[in-house]
């Protein structure tokens, strides 16, 4: 399937507002990537929400019951309150660590720690939270807490290590336990300027919810969900080269980075009445970050809107820049109080993010389409990456594909 299309054409296809060569009205003026530098999202309409509220989160967690669900001495027992939370770090197979941090010897880092590391140590940076294996986002906060490699550090000298095992409370089961790791480079030699994994406390300027993995979990901020474990309670440093991800054993490839993908807001199909319509999105700014997001235009052919891959409409389709929204006007607006943008990571000391969108980040995007006539259409939506790649490139798209969903979606849009 033949789905790129040249900087070119695509710079043409905006210029001249076409979704196809039948509908050369169809795409206001306003069909652009927006610069981060300018001001409005164009229509007079304010930005969207960069942070998702807790009530509108989408929630994929495991276990029988959830560990959420608990209460009372159930939640005690579990250690998921803020008074009870422990985490443990320890050594096996060939690695050896200085200091151990374990309930036993009465030094596992409480809730309490955790926070005063954080008076010195604290980083906070979005994250996009996206299922390997579910095709929209989940949600994206801002995170905060201390970085992996920090917790790693205060243990001493370390030796004999590989790679970096953990997972949290799961019931007690081992059938139910989901773990995860990384190699030992990925945790110690995030560069400067890149997001390194942490041991998250903080959401959104307060405590993390249970039903959000609280009171402390692992944030990975350029993989998918599942390296982001809930309820984290266990750190292992191993000689093992093999990665122990629960995902791994689960026929997925545990090492895939977050996708460049674009997704629309709402239902696969809507009703409108006549007159300009504006359809919004959202984009995932996957590791080789979010060039532009493309929409394609045309009249419903009746046929079921997914496209075989090999369909010669591929071949002629005119992709039309939609326009991805700028940073908000004013980040107080956004960010919980007493947090200051220059205090996030990806900002630089004035306040301003050094790029936009933000890698690993949510990007909202919109177009507006004028004087289509009464009749069905369908819109699709994709992503562009920084390499060049046109979503669902460069990894293939399919169901058996276990590196993260990236199906191209089709929105069918009826005018009344």
């Amino acid at each position: 399937m033949n789905t790129m299309a040249s900087r070119r054409d695509v710079l043409r296809d905006a210029a001249v507002g076409v979704g196809l060569g039948c509908l050369p009205s169809a795409w206001a003026a306003a069909t652009q990537v927006v610069a981060a530098t300018e001001g409005g999202t164009g229509g007079g309409r304010p930005p969207r929400c960069f942070i998702t509220k807790e009530k509108d989160f989408d929630d994929v967690s495991r276990g029988d019951p959830l560990p959420h669900t608990l209460r009372g001495e159930a939640l005690v027992r579990a250690r998921l309150t803020i008074d009870t939370c422990r985490l443990e770090i320890d050594a096996e197979d060939k690695a050896e660590i200085q200091t151990p941090l374990s309930i036993e010897k009465g030094n596992a880092l409480d809730y309490a720690a955790m926070t005063e590391l954080g008076r010195t140590k604290a980083i906070r940076y979005f994250k996009a939270l996206q299922c390997n294996n579910i095709a929209r986002p989940l949600g994206q906060g801002l995170w905060e807490g201390v970085a992996l490699r920090d917790l790693l550090r205060a243990c001493g000298d370390v030796a004999n290590v590989r790679r970096v095992f953990y997972w949290g409370f799961h019931n007690n089961d081992p059938k139910q336990m989901f773990r995860s790791s990384m190699a030992f480079g990925q945790v110690m030699d995030t560069p400067p300027g890149e997001m390194p994994p942490m041991v998250a406390y903080r959401l959104n300027g307060g405590p993390i919810p249970l039903e959000r993995g609280g009171p402390m979990r692992m944030i990975v901020p350029w993989a998918h969900g599942f390296k982001s474990v809930k309820w984290l309670q266990k750190i292992v440093l191993t000689h093992r080269y093999d990665n122990n991800d629960t995902y791994a054993e689960m026929n997925n490839d545990p090492e895939s980075y977050l996708k460049t993908a674009a997704y629309f807001d709402s239902a696969e199909e809507e009703s409108f009445d006549a007159g300009p319509i504006r359809v919004t999105g959202t984009a995932v700014v996957g590791w080789p970050g979010l060039e532009r997001v493309e929409c394609w235009l045309r009249p419903h052919t009746g046929a079921p809107p997914d496209l075989a891959r090999d369909d010669p409409a591929w071949a002629t389709a005119r992709w039309s820049a939609a326009t991805i929204e700028p940073p908000p006007v004013s980040w107080k607006d956004e960010l919980p109080g007493g947090v200051l943008p220059e205090g996030v990571w990806g900002f630089s000391k004035d306040g301003r993010p050094k790029e936009w969108p933000l890698r690993y980040a949510l990007a909202n995007w919109h177009v507006d389409l004028n004087d289509l006539k009464p009749g069905k259409y369908e819109l699709r939506v994709r992503s562009v990456d920084k390499n060049g790649f046109a979503q669902p490139e460069p990894r293939p798209a399919g169901p058996k594909q276990r590196s993260g969903r990236n199906q191209i979606e089709c929105k069918l849009l009826s005018l009344r």
